[in-house]
């Protein structure tokens, strides 16, 4: 991954500009570019990317039909999102999407790199964004919260083969306690509606394979420890809770229920513009596990 970071004006956050690829040992890659600009002293901001590649998928229990699949399809999807200050810290905008895997797609400006799915199909969505945020630093806040909620309504009458709706719900706390530490805090959804198998809500909590666990619907708690060590360098101990469910009366039971925890190092690349790189190891269950090298702090 490379990237380039600048100030469009002065009075802006820092805008970045970058391109990406990976390769994994199922013989998948991916690649893409992607931008998050701020102007007009923050009035305005635009996130978008596009990427590209193959993607392979090898399921034991294919959404828990006991079959075993595998999948193997190219990836393409495109993403951009521009919004604009209408009241103190708060945004309106306006955002589109299409791509060939429906699973996150939504996300492609904010995970490019995670776009991971099933045998895809093409859709083609439009959809509104409210957000607020009051983030002393919106790539690296120690204090402050941030709200998005969002919609994308898929449409066969834009060219895609489906039509289904998505909306999206994310919820950031940050507070700030002992010398430089910072405790984080995240709850998000993913709701659908009418939306076919390769459009489902898949597990997004740190350990799992995004794609690996599908279900229509999507809720995660997510909490963070960031303890500055020295200087640049830093800590990070985590935790979450994740559940797939069609009701939400299904998260009573642990068979939806999706456990995630770790630690990482962290170290502060470009501290004017709160550039984060970090190493973590995180746990999930059955064996599931990853280990991360990436940049910018998980929320």
């Amino acid at each position: 991954m490379t990237g380039h970071l600048s100030r469009l004006d002065p009075q802006s956050n820092f805008s970045m500009i970058g391109a990406f690829a990976n390769y994994s040992n199922t013989d998948s890659y991916t690649g893409g570019i992607f931008s998050s600009l701020y102007w007009d002293a923050n009035r305005n901001k635009l996130k978008a990317g596009i990427a590209g590649g193959r993607i392979n998928n090898d399921y034991d229990d294919y959404l828990g039909t006991g079959l075993p699949v595998k999948t193997e399809d190219n990836l393409k999807g495109i993403f951009a999102r521009y919004s604009r200050l209408f009241a103190p810290n708060w945004y309106l905008g306006f955002q589109a999407v299409s791509s060939n895997y429906a699973i996150g797609a939504e996300g492609i400006a904010d995970g490019l790199m995670e776009q991971i799915g099933l045998t895809g199909f093409d859709s083609n969505g439009i959809g509104l964004a409210l957000e607020f945020d009051d983030r002393d630093d919106v790539r690296n806040a120690t204090k402050g919260q941030y709200f998005i909620l969002s919609n994308i309504a898929y449409r066969e009458s834009l060219g895609g083969d489906e039509s289904f709706d998505v909306i999206q719900g994310d919820y950031r706390y940050y507070f700030p306690f002992g010398e430089g530490h910072v405790f984080a805090l995240q709850a998000k959804g993913r709701w659908t509606y009418d939306a076919p198998e390769s459009g489902y809500s898949s597990l997004q909590l740190r350990g799992y394979t995004r794609g690996n666990y599908l279900d229509e619907n999507y809720t995660h708690l997510d909490m963070e420890a960031r303890w500055k060590i020295h200087e640049r360098w830093g800590a990070t101990v985590f935790a979450g809770l994740g559940c797939l469910y069609d009701s939400f009366s299904e998260c009573d039971t642990g068979e939806h229920l999706y456990p995630s925890g770790g630690a990482g190092i962290t170290y502060l690349l470009k501290p004017k513009a709160g550039l984060v790189i970090k190493a973590e190891y995180a746990v999930g269950e059955d064996d599931n596990s990853a280990f991360y090298i990436k940049l910018g702090q998980a929320f």
